[in-house]
């Protein structure tokens, strides 16, 4: 087993030294197929730019940004989708590659403690594809993951009028800030499970503050 291991490590190697694109075009679709997705990024990555406006590019990018998504590399594998589509607007995969540009995004999005760029990024790509495909089979999908991330947003809101509120007076009225991060959510996130929290933190920083 360990002599066919190096054996088959020895080939892969050497086959990434060579010019013989044609046997790297079949050992990745090989790869693919049998989900080794980061021998198949490798050749796929070298790939892309041998067969830019050849018959196999579109085929190409859309095998590499599953190859990524696959191996959980959702910040590559949203870009690549995004390279998909862009470069081929009317391609056979364009529609599945703008919805799974907005799920590698989803997924990619970080946790409400940290900054959410990634969260409203992923908003807006979501958004962009039911502008593009308003009646897709993917539409009930997208529009869990659109509420997941909407709610995310709402408790990262949340986050911000509990620190403002901790904060009390230090360097300046934080009670205010917390009122109005507070009455912005209320109409940010109107149907938010967290909503009552936010009508909650607005009359407890007014009271606190008035004492």
């Amino acid at each position: 087993m360990i002599i066919c291991s190096l054996t088959s490590c020895g080939e892969y190697y050497k086959l990434l030294k060579s010019d013989d694109y044609e046997a790297k075009w079949e050992k990745a679709n090989e790869y693919y197929e049998q989900g080794k997705y980061a021998k198949t990024i490798e050749l796929l990555e070298e790939l892309k730019a041998i067969y830019k406006g050849t018959e196999r590019s579109e085929q190409c990018l859309y095998m590499l940004a599953n190859a990524y998504y696959r191996s959980k590399d959702f910040y590559s594998a949203t870009n690549q989708y995004q390279l998909y589509y862009k470069t081929y607007p009317k391609g056979i995969f364009a529609e599945e590659c703008r919805f799974m540009s907005g799920k590698a995004a989803f997924d990619d999005s970080p946790d409400p403690r940290l900054s959410q760029e990634g969260t409203v990024q992923a908003m807006d790509e979501l958004n962009v594809f039911l502008e593009y495909y308003p009646n897709s089979q993917y539409r009930p999908e997208v529009e869990k993951m659109m509420d997941i991330l909407m709610e995310k947003l709402a408790y990262k809101a949340l986050l911000n009028c509990r620190l403002y509120y901790d904060l009390g007076n230090y360097m300046g009225n934080n009670y205010e800030s917390c009122i109005i991060t507070a009455n912005n959510a209320l109409n940010d996130f109107p149907i938010s499970k967290y909503r009552v929290d936010f009508a909650f933190m607005i009359l407890k920083a007014r009271f606190t503050y008035a004492q």
